[in-house]
């Protein structure tokens, strides 16, 4: 599933090559026709992101609400595109630029007031001005569960994924099977801080890098893929040597260091 780095990619480069137009819009397969006929010709106003969630603003107080789940997927392309490839739910065609959307969990068109209860139900999003930093303490500190689960929860924080978390902890050197309420408030902003700057490097480059390139002796652009990430599917500890350990945490994959992290 997209973690929320590339979701705020999205919004901004479509704020970037489509606010302000009137736009094409179409569901080649089908599925979304009734709505996309009432966004057709309209202008788009805004993209915003939050958490895995996009909202695209259009005139006249209609929002599009796009959730892409395991295997929601956008395919860009220039102006006019190509015949729709596979199962196209959506279809937005601008003044230069397109894209194509296939197969997300989420594509309806709703209204104000429903965009302001899903984003109500979501946690603070470390990539938005907006985020209320206090809120995800005040439930990371009260949580017996453990913070490996908290932070993949939506509620708790929202954009973090499988990737980020196991990233994150490391870097902070906390155990994933800690309780949230052992964490004291210098640790939870340091964590914090940690998925901040980690999320603004994924917009930046478009993908997830946790590595410090001054360590690789790569720039971040120039990085391999394994040469990415500290201990997200390595085989041991870039400090310490130890054999990573991987377990089933939250219904996903959890990797850390039994050693560095307590």
């Amino acid at each position: 599933m997209p973690e929320g780095h590339m979701i705020h990619r999205v919004a901004r480069d479509h704020n970037r090559l489509y606010r302000g137009q009137q736009l094409s819009v179409t569901s080649p397969q089908g599925r979304f026709q009734a709505s996309a006929t009432k966004l057709d010709a309209k202008t788009l106003e805004r993209v915003d992101a939050y958490g895995k969630h996009l909202f695209y603003w259009w005139a006249g107080d209609q929002v599009l609400h796009i959730h892409l789940g395991l295997y929601g997927k956008f395919r860009n392309h220039r102006s006019p595109p190509p015949t729709p490839r596979g199962a196209v739910r959506l279809r937005v065609i601008g003044d230069t630029h397109a894209f194509d959307l296939n197969g997300p969990t989420a594509c309806e068109l709703i209204t104000p007031t429903q965009q302001i209860a899903i984003a109500d139900r979501l946690g603070a999003d470390p990539l938005r001005k907006d985020a209320d930093i206090e809120q995800a303490w005040s439930r990371i500190s009260r949580s017996r569960s453990v913070i490996g689960k908290l932070l993949l929860d939506q509620s708790v924080i929202a954009g973090v994924g499988n990737v980020y978390r196991a990233e994150a902890l490391f870097v902070n050197q906390l155990a994933p099977e800690r309780a949230g309420q052992t964490l004291d408030r210098n640790q939870f902003d340091s964590l914090w801080q940690t998925l901040v700057a980690m999320l603004r490097i994924g917009v930046k480059y478009n993908r997830i890098i946790t590595a410090d390139p001054d360590e690789v002796g790569k720039p971040p652009s120039r990085m391999n893929r394994s040469e990415r990430l500290l201990c997200y599917k390595k085989e041991c500890c870039p400090r310490c040597k130890t054999a990573i350990k991987s377990w089933e945490l939250g219904a996903r994959k959890m990797y850390a260091c039994p050693a560095c992290q307590v």
